[in-house]
C-alpha cells in the first residue's frame, strides 16, 4: 500500500495507511495533547485543515478514521499565516465584529473588499475558522452566515474546486443545529448560482436537502430559500437534475407539501408548471402532484393592508390555473374537483372553476373529456338556466363554448363515436324546445347556450344552425306579435352572426343558402313593421345578411336599398333613421354598385326636390326631408366609386347658395357643411377617397368663401350667409378633417397653392376664379376678406408638422399685425389661433425664437393703453396655451404674465376664463387629431407649476379681486384628472366635503332618495382615507345616507 493517499471522494471517512502500536493521543481537531514521537506517523488533519488544504490543491495525509467534519480551516499553514499576517488582522477584526460583536456592516465590508480582490474567498474561510468549530450553534451559525453573505456577492469569483469543496461542506453543514440551517441554505443558494459549478453537484445538493431538510418547519424566508435553490438549478441544469426522475419530482412533493405563504406560493407553482411544461418525468406521483397543488383550490386569499409585496388574489389564482391545465395527465382528477365546485354555493368557486375549466380545454381531448360530458353539461347549464350573477353566465358560456372547439378539433379515428355530435345532440335536445316560448324565462338562456357552443367551430355552427334555423323561421310566422317577433329575430341574428366567423371554400355548402328567400322576406316583414324596435332588429338582422358573400341576389339588394331610403326619412323616429343610415354605410361599402344605381340617384331627387321647396319656401316638413337626404349622402359615402357621386351633389349645392338659386339660412349652410365633414371623416379610411375629396372640396369650399368675400354694389344678403362666424365655423371643420390625414407629400403639394392664395391673391386654382377685384385679407381688404383668415388656420394648423409651409416668416408676421387688429374680433381671434398652431409646431431654433420674441413685443405693446388691448390679450392666451402644451420654457414667463392680469380692472374677468382654455381641449386647433405637439400630463405639470402661486396670489389680493383667483383656480382645477386632484385637497377641505354631504341628509327625503346609491358608493372611498378626522366623518357621514329612507329615520 502506498505510504499516503489523497481520498477521491467527498471526505475522508476511512484510513489508508496501517497504524502500528495503539492509537496516538492527538484529539480529533488534528492538534496534539502531548509531544509527538518523532518516528510517529504525522496527526490526522483537522476538518478545516482538511478544507483549506484541498482548496490549496494540497495532498492531504490521513492514517485513521475520521468523521465527517463540522467546520472549516481552523488552522492554516504557518507559512501561508506569517505572509497574509498584515493583511489579515484587519479581516480578523472584521469577522469579529461580525460574529462576537454581532453587528451586520462587516459582512458587506468583507463582501466588497473579496470583490475588489483585497481578500480571497479562502482567506475568508481561514478568518472564519474558530467560529465555524465553535461548540455553540449561534456562534457556528454566524460564521456560516458570514460566508454564505460573502458567496452571495462573489459567487462569480469561484473557481470550480473551490465550488466543489464549499458544496461539500455546505451539504455536510445540513446536519447540524437548527440554528445553522438558515445560513447553509443561503451558501447554497449562492452557489446554485455559480457558472463554474461541476456536473453532478446539483443533483447532490438537491438530494442532500430532500434527505437533511424538513422545509416546512423552516421560517417562510428559509423555505423561500429552498425554492429558490431548485429553481435556480432547474434554470441552469436541467439535464442533470431529469436524470434523477421521478425521484426528482417525489423530492419537491415533500418539500411543498403543506406551503401556505402565498410568496413562497407563487414560486412553488412556478416550479410544479415547469416540472411538467419541461418534460420532467412524474413516474407514479401524477396524482400526489396534483393533490399537493390542488389543495389550494380554489384560491381564497386576502392580501393584508399595505401589503409591501403586493401579491394579490388574481396573482395566485392565475399561478395556480397555470398548474391545475398544464397537462391532461390531471383531468381525470381535476375534472370531478371542478364540477364539485362550479355545484357548490360560492361565487367566487364557480368562476374559478369556470375559468379553470376553461383553460383546461386548451389542452384537453376527447379521451379526457368523454366520462365527464354529462356531468359538466349538466353543471354549466343548470348555472346558465339558474345564476343570478352575469359574471357565473358569462364564464359558463365561455366554458361551454372551450368545450365544444375542444371536441371540434380532437382527429377521429374511423371507428370511433363522434363525441361532438352526441354532445351537441344533448345540447339541443335540453335547449331547443325553449326556442318556443319567446315570453317565457329560459327562451334567452338557451338560445346563448346555443349559440356558445356553435360559435366554437364550423362544425358545431352547421350542427346547430341546421337545426334552429328552421325553428326559428317557423316561430317567427307562427307568433303575430311585434314583442315576440323582435325576441325571435333577435336569437336569429345572433346564430346569423356567428355564420361570419367561418369561411366555406365551397360555397354551395354554406348553411345559410337553403334559408337565404325565407330569411329576406323575415327581414323584410320587420322592416316593414310599425314597431320601431322590431325594425331596428331587422337593420341589423339585414346587415348582417349583406355581409355574408355573394348571399343576397341584386333583386334582394334593390328591395334593401328601397327599404333603407324610406327608413331613411323617418326623422319622427330617430332610433331607426340612425339606424338606417349605419346600415347604409356599412352595405354601400360592400355593395357600391347596387347603391349608386338605385339609392345615390333618389338622393339626387330629393336633394333637387329640396332646393326647390327651400327657393318656394315651403312648410318646414319638406326643410325636415331635405336635411335628413343631405346626411343620407354622407352616410352612404363609404366606398372611393360613391364619393366621386356623393361630393359634387353637395358641392353643387353649395353653389346653388352663392348664386342665390335659393333661399337659404345659415343652418342650411351649415347642414351641408355637417354632411361634408362627416364625408371627410368617412374618406379618411381610404388614401384614395381623402385626396379626392381634399383636392375637391377644398378648392370649392375657398372659392365660394372669396366669391362671397368681395365687394358688391347691390349687397346679397344670400352671400353674406358664407361669411357668418357660424357658417364659417362649420366650414373650418370640413377643412381640418380633409386635411389631418393627408399624407405629408399631397399635404405638401397643397400648401403650395393655399398658402399664396392668402399672402399673394393667386386664385388661379379655384373653380370659376373670375372675382370682381383681388383677393387681399393680409392687406387692405375688407372685413368680409379678412374673416376668412379662419379657413387659412383650418388648413395651415391641421397640416403634418414635417411639411414645409411657404414663405413662413412673411406669414407669421401678418398673422400677427392682424391678430391685435381690433376692427374685426372674429378675425383677430383666428389670426392668432392661427399663428399659436404654427408655433406649436415649429421646431426648436432660433427661428422659433424670433417669432416668440416678435409675439412678445406685439404682445406687450397692446396690453398697453389703447383701443388693442382685448386682441393683445388674445393673443397672450393662445400663445401661452401653445407653449404650454409642448412644455417650452417660455410658458412660465407667459403664465405668469396672464396670472398678472387677473388684478387689471378691465382684463380680470377674462384673465380668469383664460385659465379654462390653458386647460381645455381645442377643436379646431391645437389638437393631437391635426398634428399639434401636445405633451401628455401637461395638466398635471400646469397644476403643479402654477396653482401655488394662483393660490397665493389669491391671499395677497384685495377683495374685489379674489374672485378672479379663484375662478382661475376653479378652472384648473375642474379640467384636472380626479386621481391627480384627490391627493392634493387638504386634510380641512375633505372634512369640510364630508361634512357638507352629512348636513345634505336634513333635506326632505323624497329629494334626496334617488342619489343615495351613488353617494354611499362615493363615500366608501374616504373610509380609507389616511387621516383619521377624515375616515371619522366619513363613517358618520355614509351612515347617515345608509340610513335615510329606512323607518324611523
Amino acid at each position: 500500500m502506498a505510504s499516503g493517499c489523497v481520498p477521491s471522494s467527498r471526505l475522508p471517512s476511512r484510513c489508508h495507511r496501517p497504524i502500528p502500536g495503539p492509537a496516538p493521543p492527538w484529539n480529533c481537531l488534528g492538534r496534539s495533547r502531548q509531544a509527538r514521537d518523532p518516528g510517529a506517523p504525522p496527526p490526522c488533519p483537522s476538518p478545516g485543515d482538511w478544507l483549506g488544504r484541498r482548496m490549496r490543491g494540497e495532498p492531504v495525509w490521513c492514517h485513521r478514521p475520521y468523521p465527517l467534519p463540522r467546520s472549516l480551516v481552523r488552522v492554516m499553514a504557518a507559512a501561508a499565516a506569517v505572509e497574509a499576517a498584515a493583511p489579515m488582522g484587519a479581516l480578523w477584526g472584521l469577522v469579529h465584529d461580525f460574529v462576537v460583536g454581532q453587528q451586520e456592516g462587516p459582512a458587506d465590508q468583507v463582501a466588497a473588499d473579496v470583490k475588489s480582490g483585497n481578500y480571497t474567498v479562502l482567506q475568508v474561510v481561514e478568518a472564519l475558522g474558530s467560529s465555524l468549530e465553535n461548540p455553540e450553534p449561534r456562534t457556528r451559525a454566524r460564521g456560516i452566515q458570514l460566508l454564505s453573505q460573502v458567496l452571495l456577492h462573489c459567487h462569480t469569483l469561484l473557481l470550480e474546486k473551490e465550488v466543489v469543496h464549499l458544496i461539500l461542506f455546505y451539504e455536510n453543514r445540513l446536519k447540524d443545529h437548527h440554528l445553522v440551517i438558515p445560513s447553509v441554505l443561503q451558501g447554497l443558494k449562492a452557489l446554485s448560482l455559480c457558472v463554474a459549478l461541476p456536473p453532478g453537484l446539483a443533483v447532490s445538493v438537491l438530494k442532500a436537502i430532500f434527505q437533511e431538510v424538513h422545509v416546512q418547519s423552516l421560517p417562510q424566508v428559509d423555505r423561500h430559500t429552498v425554492y429558490n435553490i431548485i429553481t435556480n438549478f432547474m434554470r441552469t441544469r436541467e439535464e442533470e437534475l431529469k436524470s434523477l426522475g421521478a425521484d426528482f419530482t417525489f423530492g419537491f412533493i415533500q418539500v411543498m407539501d403543506g406551503e401556505k405563504d402565498p410568496r413562497n406560493l407563487l414560486v412553488a407553482f412556478r416550479i410544479v408548471h415547469d416540472l411538467i411544461s419541461r418534460d420532467y418525468s412524474l413516474g407514479p406521483f401524477v396524482e400526489e402532484l396534483f393533490e399537493v397543488t390542488s389543495c389550494y383550490f380554489p384560491i381564497d386569499f386576502t392580501p393584508p393592508p399595505n401589503d409591501p409585496h403586493g401579491i394579490q388574489r388574481e396573482d395566485l389564482i392565475l399561478s395556480l390555473r397555470a398548474v391545475l391545465a398544464s397537462t391532461p395527465r390531471f383531468a381525470e382528477f381535476l375534472l370531478p374537483l371542478l364540477i364539485e365546485k362550479v355545484d357548490s354555493e360560492v361565487l367566487s368557486a364557480k368562476l374559478d372553476s369556470l375559468q379553470t375549466l376553461n383553460a383546461c380545454c386548451a389542452v384537453y381531448g376527447q379521451k379526457e373529456l368523454k366520462d365527464f360530458l354529462p356531468s359538466l353539461w349538466a353543471s354549466i347549464r343548470r348555472e346558465v338556466f339558474q345564476t343570478a350573477s352575469e359574471r357565473v353566465e358569462a364564464e359558463g358560456l365561455a366554458a361551454l363554448h372551450s368545450l365544444t372547439a375542444c371536441l371540434s378539433r380532437s382527429v377521429l379515428r374511423a371507428d370511433a363515436e363522434d363525441l361532438l355530435d352526441s354532445f351537441l345532440s344533448n345540447i339541443l335536445q335540453d335547449c331547443r324546445h325553449h326556442l318556443c316560448e319567446p315570453d317565457m324565462k329560459l327562451v334567452w338562456p338557451s338560445a346563448k347556450l346555443l349559440q356558445a357552443a356553435a360559435g366554437a367551430s364550423a362544425r358545431a355552427c352547421d350542427s346547430v344552425t341546421s337545426n334552429v334555423l328552421p325553428l326559428l323561421l317557423e316561430q317567427f310566422h307562427k307568433h303575430s306579435q311585434s314583442s315576440q317577433r323582435r325576441t325571435i329575430l333577435e336569437m336569429l341574428l345572433g346564430f346569423l352572426k356567428l355564420q361570419q366567423k367561418w369561411s366555406y371554400e365551397d360555397k354551395d355548402q354554406r348553411p345559410l343558402n337553403g334559408f337565404k328567400d325565407q330569411l329576406c322576406s323575415l327581414v323584410f316583414m320587420a322592416l316593414t313593421d310599425p314597431s320601431t324596435q322590431l325594425q331596428l332588429v331587422g337593420i341589423r338582422t339585414l346587415t348582417v345578411l349583406g355581409a355574408q358573400p355573394d348571399l343576397l341576389s341584386s333583386e334582394d339588394l334593390e328591395l334593401a336599398v328601397g327599404h333603407l331610403y324610406r327608413l331613411s326619412f323617418l326623422k319622427e323616429d330617430s332610433q331607426s333613421w340612425v339606424a338606417a343610415l349605419e346600415a347604409s354605410g356599412t352595405l354601400a361599402a360592400l355593395y357600391p354598385v347596387a347603391f349608386s344605381s338605385h339609392l345615390v340617384p333618389k338622393l339626387a331627387e330629393e336633394l333637387r326636390v329640396g332646393e326647390s321647396n327651400l327657393t318656394n319656401g315651403d312648410e318646414p316638413t319638406q326643410c325636415s326631408r331635405h336635411l335628413c337626404c343631405l346626411q343620407a349622402l354622407s352616410a352612404v359615402s363609404t366606398h372611393p366609386s360613391i364619393v366621386k357621386e356623393t361630393l359634387p351633389l353637395l358641392l353643387q349645392h353649395l353653389w346653388q347658395v352663392n348664386r342665390g338659386n335659393m333661399v337659404a339660412q345659415s343652418s342650411d349652410v351649415i347642414a351641408v357643411c355637417q354632411s361634408l365633414r362627416q364625408m371627410a371623416e368617412k374618406c379618411q379610411q381610404d388614401p384614395e377617397s381623402c385626396w379626392y375629396f381634399h383636392q375637391t372640396a377644398i378648392p370649392c369650399l375657398l372659392a365660394l368663401a372669396v366669391q362671397a368675400s368681395m365687394p358688391e354694389k347691390e349687397p346679397s344678403v344670400l352671400r353674406k350667409v358664407l361669411l357668418e362666424d357660424e357658417v364659417l365655423a362649420a366650414m373650418v371643420s370640413v377643412i381640418g378633417t380633409a386635411t389631418t390625414h393627408l399624407s405629408p407629400e399631397l399635404a405638401a403639394q397643397s400648401v403650395t397653392y393655399i398658402v399664396p392664395l392668402f399672402l399673394d391673391g393667386n386664385v388661379s386654382f379655384l373653380p370659376e376664379n373670375s372675382f370682381p377685384s383681388r383677393f387681399q385679407p393680409f392687406q387692405d381688404g375688407s372685413s368680409g376678406q379678412r374673416r376668412l383668415i379662419a379657413l387659412l388656420m383650418a388648413f395651415v394648423c391641421s397640416l403634418p408638422r414635417n411639411v414645409e409651409i411657404p414663405q413662413l416668416n412673411q406669414l407669421m408676421r401678418e398673422l400677427l399685425e392682424l391678430s391685435c387688429c381690433h376692427s374685426c374680433p372674429f378675425s383677430s381671434t383666428a389670426a392668432a389661433k392661427c399663428f399659436a398652431g404654427l408655433l406649436n409646431k415649429h421646431p426648436a431654433g432660433q427661428q422659433l425664437d424670433e417669432f416668440l420674441q416678435l409675439a412678445v413685443d406685439k404682445v406687450e405693446a397692446g396690453l398697453g393703453s389703447g383701443p388693442c388691448r382685448s386682441q393683445a390679450f388674445t393673443l397672450l392666451l393662445w400663445v401661452t396655451k401653445a407653449l404650454v402644451l409642448r412644455y417650452h420654457p417660455l410658458s412660465s414667463c407667459l403664465t405668469a404674465r396672464l396670472m398678472g392680469l387677473l388684478s387689471d380692472p378691465e382684463l380680470g374677468p377674462a384673465a380668469a376664463d383664460g385659465f379654462s382654455l390653458l386647460m381645455s381641449d381645442c377643436t379646431d386647433v391645437l389638437t393631437r387629431a391635426g398634428h399639434a405637439e401636445v405633451r401628455i400630463m401637461f395638466r398635471q405639470r400646469f397644476f403643479t407649476d402654477n396653482v401655488p402661486a394662483l393660490v397665493q396670489g389669491f391671499h395677497a389680493a384685495p377683495q374685489d379681486v379674489k374672485p378672479n383667483y379663484l375662478k382661475g383656480l376653479s378652472h384648473v382645477l375642474n379640467r384636472l384628472p380626479k386621481p391627480v386632484l384627490l391627493p392634493e385637497l387638504p386634510t380641512a377641505v375633505r372634512i369640510a366635503a364630508l361634512q357638507c354631504m352629512h348636513a345634505l341628509t336634513r333635506l326632505p327625503t323624497p329629494v334626496l332618495l334617488p342619489y343615495k346609491p351613488q353617494v354611499i358608493r362615493a363615500l366608501a372611498k374616504p373610509l380609507d382615507d389616511k387621516k383619521r378626522l377624515v375616515r371619522k366623518e366619513a363613517v358618520s357621514a355614509r351612515g347617515e345616507w345608509f340610513l335615510l329612507g329606512s323607518p324611523g329615520s
